[in-house]
């Protein structure tokens, strides 16, 4: 009785890491060769120019009085958003918050 035991035991074990060692297997070096392709490739076609951190030269088009302005507006914006409106479809009709 012992003897079945144990070699019912050890043709479990044996079967185990059979299965476990096929498991283990890698089997993606494709896959990771190219994982994340798709985000770099996104963000470079996203890229305008991806040198203007060398490009020293002064932004032109807005003066220092207009850039304040702006800066001053949109800070605001956050402090009192803007009103909101419903759009009722059904009837048609606008309605404001």
């Amino acid at each position: 009785m012992n003897t079945t035991i144990r070699l019912t035991t050890t043709a479990l074990c044996l079967g185990s890491s059979l299965l476990l060692g096929a498991c283990s297997t890698t089997t993606t070096p494709n896959l990771n060769a190219s994982f994340g392709k798709a985000l770099r490739e996104a963000r470079a076609n996203q890229t305008l120019n991806p040198r203007a951190s060398e490009n020293k030269d002064l932004v032109l088009g807005i003066d220092g009085q207009a850039g304040v302005a702006a800066q001053g507006r949109y800070q605001d914006s956050f402090r009192s958003p803007p009103q909101t409106f419903e759009v009722n479809s059904i009837g048609g009709g606008i309605t404001g918050n």
